[in-house]
């Protein structure tokens, strides 16, 4: 088991047991009001998280190479996801360990997310090749440089 899963529930308890060794029941419900605050506080930043991606398409995400530029290893998947503002495409089976997801942007450009227990493993960049229309322009031979045949 992972520290977290065993951790908070024990640091919520032994809160909640010195609040009532120091106030009584004053202690255990001022504690108890600060773990319900806390709870409220993670449960609203899930919502509008989710709440922000169901207004875009699944995959889909401003840019890319931004992205790519922000993740780190042992993010969460909702950190992701307010990244990008959208879910996900999975494309790994529903329900599997490893869970495999995939952003895309208008360049066609695309990140794809390892994620092993629900935090970023590893994630990749691709980019698509470059082709004549999007190579960078060559500045014209009349304006000079070695293949103008300019003196």
């Amino acid at each position: 088991m992972k520290l977290q899963q065993i951790g908070i529930p024990v640091a919520a308890v032994a809160g909640l047991a010195y609040g009532y060794h120091a106030l009584e029941w004053m202690g255990f419900f001022l504690v108890l009001g600060g773990l319900v605050m806390w709870a409220l506080l993670h449960f609203t930043r899930l919502v509008k998280v989710l709440e922000r991606a169901a207004n875009r398409p699944i995959g889909h995400v401003d840019s890319a190479v931004m992205l790519n530029a922000k993740l780190k290893i042992g993010v969460n998947l909702m950190h992701v996801i307010a990244l990008t503002r959208s879910l996900g495409e999975l494309t790994s089976p529903k329900g599997e360990q490893p869970e495999i997801y995939r952003w895309r942007d208008n360049s066609a450009s695309l990140v794809t997310c390892v994620f092993q227990g629900g935090r970023l493993h590893s994630w990749t960049l691709e980019r698509p090749a470059a082709t004549p229309d999007t190579a960078p322009n060559q500045p014209p031979p009349s304006l000079g440089g070695p293949a103008s045949g300019a003196p």
